[in-house]
């Protein structure tokens, strides 16, 4: 690595299903710094079908900015020969020509077909469908389904080692039977992994090895007590490469250029959250919503988790947001008056025209409030999939015996959670940080002490892959370049009514200015603290209440600022109580907009009647 070190540029594209986006990074009086960005429309579609002129068109924006040349006929120029020309390394990630979709197929569905979606979808695929034994669904049901779907490729699992073979072998001779054949690449053999019960291989091997491109690697639930994700994610990127980059239009010459193999968009995303809760060594969440998806990360207990809402999402699947969530949810974060089939019509606008952006005010926040239920939604969804091994034996005292805790209990626990890093669109580009902290706050409703930021131009994805070639790279210029830091949000664990008190805030900030906030259970303060700031806090709840050190009990801690500072939020939880009434809930929604200054105020006013 120490030839890493000595990196004095570098330069990543990462060519997403619409956009190919560039940043050149360079080593500046020792620290590496984001120095320009480029993007361009990407190319992997007719009447283009070739990725690299995307890729080139985003990086002619830099070498336009820059006054630099980093590429020729054939290729980007590596290493750097001068100031003024090459790179001394090039990398990318994508998720071009619809990413990277898989399904996975496993003997018990909440065991280990549980584990292979987990190895799928931290290896930064699009999980299509679970195949098990026990799924209610008849054989010719599963056969149809594969042959329906035709993803790139299939994990397989079940069993452990030294277990019985014959689900296993049942399994296999399924796949058989559909004869599924590839999305891209005519005439080339479907991909299968297979990562179950090691006496199983032979069989398996029999049944599927003349009929698909079978790789065998270690199981991924040798015993009932652990999993082992690693070596299955390593074949699925592996086969990534080799299958689907191979087949899709102009990937190949792509992969001639880079210096480290192309990485799913999603996958590079993860490994830098992964990098990222190492780093600070607190529990992470990170949450990318785009126009048809959204993803969240999580790291908890050392566990990475990835799950993806397929239908949650700003454009495309704006109307399934508002069908799952339900049009009273999405209305009730609205702070005026507004008839429901106009809400209905403009979230169908939306649809319809999914690259438009918000016009007026009101289109701002009704945009801002199905967002928030996306996210919330999406939530839910991730800490149903991030859970603790299900089949497992644990020692349970007399109360969890009559709980759903201990094995198969979610991992994701909003009291240890450190930091909540948001990106896509309507996170990244609000109008004013504090739509955005606000939007977290609202979805995500963490407790205790937590960090809120946001991606400022969705550069994890180029840094994800950066961190496995010079991780101290990665990470100063996520540090620096990257992340807006928001702020530290304050919120008391509890319950009371409207108007008691919830908790008492001293704050001295490392400027010397203190400040005192008495909070009342419902309300939200903010205090300001600026991103280079640091302030330390003595919080004291009220005897209902719980800051981490148990109820009533004073808790001091360190925190930081950022462009929105610290805030109270004194609202409750469980879930965050809004009123019934409408007059009532209005008032309160206006109340909390006018404390953290989320919109401005003459605006909102004449819609307020």
């Amino acid at each position: 690595m120490e030839q890493n070190r000595k990196l004095r540029s570098i330069l990543a594209t990462d060519c997403g299903s619409t956009t190919t986006k560039a940043i050149f990074i360079e080593l500046q009086d020792g620290v590496y710094r984001l120095a320009c960005r480029g993007e361009a429309p990407t190319t992997v579609e007719a009447p283009f079908e070739d990725v690299t002129m995307g890729a080139r068109n985003s990086i002619r924006e830099i070498e336009e900015l820059l006054g630099r040349t980093f590429q020729d006929e054939s290729g980007i120029i590596t290493p750097q020969r001068d100031a003024k020309v090459g790179v001394d390394i090039y990398l990318s990630t994508s998720s071009a020509g619809g990413g990277l979709q898989m399904m996975v197929a496993g003997v018990v569905k909440q065991m280990s077909a549980e584990s292979a979606e987990r190895a799928a979808l931290g290896a930064g695929a699009i999980v299509m469908d679970v195949i098990a034994i026990n799924d209610g669904r008849l054989p010719y049901q599963k056969i149809q389904r594969i042959r329906q779907l035709r993803p790139d490729m299939i994990l397989m699992s079940g069993g452990i080692d030294g277990g019985t073979v014959t689900h296993v072998v049942e399994l296999a001779e399924l796949i058989s039977a559909a004869e599924p054949r590839p999305r891209l690449g005519i005439g080339f053999q479907l991909p299968v992994i297979y990562a179950g019960n090691k006496d199983a291989r032979k069989h398996v091997d029999s049944t599927l090895g003349e009929k698909v491109d079978l790789r065998i690697v270690d199981n991924l639930r040798p015993v009932l007590e652990r999993e082992v994700l690693g070596p299955a994610r390593e074949e699925i990127h592996n086969l990534f490469m080799e299958h689907v980059m191979a087949q899709a239009p102009g990937y190949n010459k792509l992969m001639s250029w880079t210096d480290v193999p192309i990485m799913p968009t999603p996958g590079a995303v993860g490994k830098m959250i992964q990098t990222t809760a190492a780093q600070k060594n607190m529990p992470v969440v990170g949450v990318d919503i785009g126009g048809a998806t959204t993803d969240i990360f999580s790291v908890f207990a050392d566990t990475f988790n990835r799950t993806v809402s397929a239908n949650l999402g700003m454009s495309y699947s704006i109307c399934n947001v508002m069908l799952e969530a339900g049009l009273d949810n999405i209305m009730r974060w609205v702070p005026f008056d507004i008839d429901s089939a106009d809400l209905r019509n403009r979230i169908r606008n939306k649809m319809i025209r999914p690259t438009t952006i918000p016009q007026t005010m009101q289109d701002l926040i009704i945009e801002q409030a199905i967002a928030r239920e996306a996210l919330r939604l999406a939530f839910e969804h991730h800490k149903s999939l991030a859970v603790g091994l299900r089949g497992v034996q644990k020692v349970r005292d007399i109360s969890e015996a009559f709980t759903q805790s201990g094995s198969g209990a979610t991992l994701v626990n909003v009291q240890e959670l450190g930091m909540i890093v948001g990106s896509g669109g309507v996170l990244s580009h609000a109008p004013r940080r504090a739509q955005s902290a606000l939007m977290m706050l609202d979805s995500f409703l963490p407790e205790f002490f937590t960090q809120l930021a946001v991606d400022s131009i969705f550069m994890m994805p180029h840094l994800g892959v950066l961190s496995t070639v010079n991780p101290e790279a990665a990470q100063q210029v996520f540090d620096r370049d990257c992340l807006i830091r928001l702020g530290t949000a304050i919120a008391p664990s509890g319950i009371a009514k409207e108007g008691e008190e919830c908790v008492t805030v001293k704050v001295t900030t490392s400027t010397g200015k203190t400040h005192e906030v008495k909070a009342a259970y419902g309300s939200i303060h903010l205090i300001p603290l600026a991103e280079d700031e640091t302030a330390e806090v003595h919080a004291k709840p009220s005897r209902n209440f719980d800051l981490g050190k148990g109820k009533g009990h004073e808790v001091h801690q360190k925190v930081e600022g950022g462009t929105v500072g610290l805030i109270i939020d004194a609202r409750g939880r469980l879930p965050l109580g809004l009123p019934t009434d409408k007059a009532k809930r209005i008032a309160k929604l206006v109340e909390w907009i006018r404390a953290l200054d989320v919109y401005p105020m003459d605006i909102l006013e004449k819609y307020l009647g």
